[in-house]
């Protein structure tokens, strides 16, 4: 689902108010985090994930990583700190998707 502007605008405004709930440390973005950070968007559907100080990470190569390996989409960077969108297969988690469908 390729998002259109008014999507973003209003994905960013829905994330506005979230913590990040994983930190990138000088682990790196590992096959594990990436599984969890997975899992935790098929219930979110749209998360907010942090670059610690301390790691080697650059925030767009991890926008890439993600995007290729779950097929998500990173709706926006901001420092060290990405949102990431990706519509639930559950019916009963999507309630973000269904509000950008309408957008």
């Amino acid at each position: 689902m390729e998002l259109r502007g008014k999507q973003k605008s209003y994905l960013k405004s829905q994330a506005h108010h979230l913590q990040p709930i994983f930190q990138v440390g000088k682990g790196g973005l590992s096959e594990q985090l990436i599984h969890q950070i997975g899992e935790a968007l098929e219930k979110r559907e749209l998360i907010k994930i942090n670059l610690l100080q301390n790691t080697e990470e650059n925030a767009q190569d991890v926008a890439v990583t993600l995007e290729q390996e779950l097929n998500c989409q990173v709706v926006q960077i901001i420092g060290r700190v990405l949102v990431v969108f990706k519509p639930s297969s559950q019916e009963k988690n999507q309630k973000i998707s269904v509000a950008v469908k309408k957008v």
